[in-house]
């Protein structure tokens, strides 16, 4: 791994776990064994690594697709709440739910990277939900938009809710809204 490569996953780690505000160069320096101003090298503001950050994540976002593309969509959503499982494991939240509590007060750059980022995931799941329900698969009343927004919310926030109640109800909500898809 590069230096560069590692104060992203460092920073990563930090604003999913701290948030955005909460952590600093001097923080990503420490953690990385390097001085501060190399981290100026590669990053000269706070606001580059911030969307290397994001960029970061819409690559892996683009991965997935490309590995799934010739799946079934129930193994496409079944990878979006592998993606989830993945992060509560990491005892971590996902990075839109990190950057849009911060959202206010980020920088206009990291505010439009980020929408960028939660709109392509959106959409992603937004077509997972509408092949499945070309295929037959998938059964709900409404748009797929509003479904995969239904679905979004609630996997950000049972990773959150369930560091206070424990794995059992996110596993509950991962199954129910699953099961809610296929009756």
């Amino acid at each position: 791994m590069t230096t560069r490569e590692h104060i992203i996953y460092t920073a990563d780690a930090l604003i999913r776990d701290k948030g955005y505000n909460a952590f600093s160069f001097v923080d990503v320096a420490q953690i990385v064994g390097i001085k501060k101003p190399s981290i100026h090298h590669h990053f000269p503001r706070k606001t580059d690594l911030g969307i290397a950050v994001i960029d970061f994540h819409i690559k892996g976002l683009e991965q997935i697709k490309q590995v799934s593309q010739d799946k079934t969509a129930l193994a496409k959503l079944d990878r979006f709440f592998s993606i989830y499982t993945d992060i509560k494991d990491q005892n971590k939240v996902c990075i839109v739910g990190s950057l849009s509590t911060d959202y206010n007060t980020l920088e206009p750059e990291v505010q439009e990277k980020i929408k960028k980022f939660s709109d392509a995931f959106l959409t992603w799941v937004t077509d997972i939900l509408k092949e499945g329900r070309q295929e037959g698969v998938f059964h709900f009343d409404e748009s797929p938009r509003t479904r995969a927004v239904l679905i979004i919310a609630s996997m950000m926030a049972i990773v959150k809710l369930s560091r206070l109640t424990g794995e059992k109800d996110f596993s509950l909500i991962k199954k129910t809204l699953r099961q809610g898809l296929l009756k």
